[in-house]
């Protein structure tokens, strides 16, 4: 007998994976305070710049000998800064569980040529850091957006490592605790957690990171955007608000209204609470429901942003058809937005439940997910 409609369905149907739905009653009203049509050489544009950074400092924790800086292209060119400036001094370990950290490995050995050890793990799983040589510098992934896995802490990473960290945090950050002592270089955009408008990345160096760059030069040409040292010297004025290239004054005034907002709820204890209730909302359904499971294997490396989902009914005959029919009945129905399963990922879902997202549009959706399953599967019969 076909399943009826759920009543409820979520205020916000917005669960994308990034951009991330704005903060709770978000209006364009709130951007007022932008300085439109100004420098951002200018003294306004530049104090806004110098209050984003040092905001991100406050909520985050990031000590105050790290660098911070807002950089060009989203955390990929956070990450590719990090990655051309400050790799081949040293071997390089390459750690990948999904397809943003196998496009790392991609540009180490097939665009830098570097004889990189690489360390992989399959969709649902995460490389064992306890086989990771630390005296090597690591690149790595904090949260695996496509996959639903994330490190579940630093302890396997050594405090007198001769290596550097450069961890991609991007759908970590505001959303997760980070041990800043075990991170030298930490990327994230603010269009993931926060919900802010795409385009700008964050860079994170700490002073170990500043030292490589002020002591090394790599042996290919770097492009002037990823240039952050003159002379042998770090461009602090990349780190207090004179960024690379001419920043959106809008998306920076989107990300101070954001990070306002976050302070508003606790700061990052608050937001990290909101983003762990959330995705105990889908844990708890998955365990109750036994043609659903999360893609993670391990609860305790299970992300509490990207929630991806498998389907493990033996009656599905086409898993990837299955789970996008899936996804567009929820779409069509309006309960539930861009929750396919990234294009690179196994056949599934991804239900974002990051800080901006309410816990009881989660909990609304979750009967929906029934009801879409229940049809498709009475579809394909």
């Amino acid at each position: 007998m076909a399943m009826n409609a759920p009543a409820a369905r979520p205020a916000n149907p917005r669960f994308s994976s990034g951009p991330c739905t704005k903060i709770p009653g978000f209006s364009l009203d709130m951007l007022a305070d932008a300085p439109l049509g100004r420098s951002h050489r200018a003294a306004v544009g530049k104090a806004k710049l110098k209050e984003a950074i040092e905001t991100t400092r406050e909520i985050l924790g990031v000590p105050a000998d790290y660098r911070i800086g807002i950089v060009p292209a989203s955390d990929t060119g956070a990450v590719e800064m990090a990655l051309w400036s400050l790799l081949g001094a040293r071997p390089v370990t390459m750690c990948a569980w999904e397809s943003f950290g196998s496009g790392w490995v991609t540009d180490v050995v097939k665009q830098l040529k570097l004889d990189a050890t690489v360390k992989t793990a399959d969709y649902g799983d995460i490389v064992d850091f306890g086989t990771v040589d630390f005296n090597s510098d690591v690149v790595f992934t904090w949260n695996g957006t496509t996959s639903g896995v994330r490190v579940a802490n630093g302890d396997a990473i050594p405090a007198d490592r001769e290596g550097l960290t450069i961890c991609d945090a991007t759908s970590a950050a505001f959303a997760m605790e980070l041990p800043w002592d075990k991170l030298d270089v930490t990327t994230f955009s603010w269009q993931k957690v926060l919900g802010g408008e795409g385009g700008h990345g964050v860079l994170i160096l700490s002073p170990r990171a500043v030292e490589r760059l002020e002591s090394y030069s790599p042996a290919w040409p770097l492009p002037k955007i990823f240039r952050m040292t003159k002379g042998g010297k770090l461009i602090e004025g990349i780190f207090v608000g004179e960024t690379i290239n001419t920043p959106s004054m809008l998306c920076v005034e989107d990300y101070l209204v954001a990070m306002n907002w976050a302070k508003s709820i606790g700061g990052l204890k608050g937001l990290v609470g909101r983003a762990e209730a959330n995705a105990k909302v889908v844990w708890d359904f998955c365990a109750e429901k036994p043609w659903i499971a999360n893609l993670a294997n391990d609860p305790a490396t299970a992300s509490t942003t990207s929630v991806c989902l498998k389907f493990t009914d033996d009656r599905i005959k086409d898993g990837a058809a299955f789970a996008k029919a899936v996804a567009k009945r929820l779409e069509k129905e309006g309960v539930a937005l861009d929750v396919g399963a990234y294009r690179d990922a196994p056949a599934g879902l991804r239900i974002w439940c990051g800080s901006t997202v309410e816990t009881a549009d989660v909990a609304a959706l979750m009967p929906w997910l029934e009801f879409a399953f229940e049809a498709e599967i009475a579809a394909q019969a």
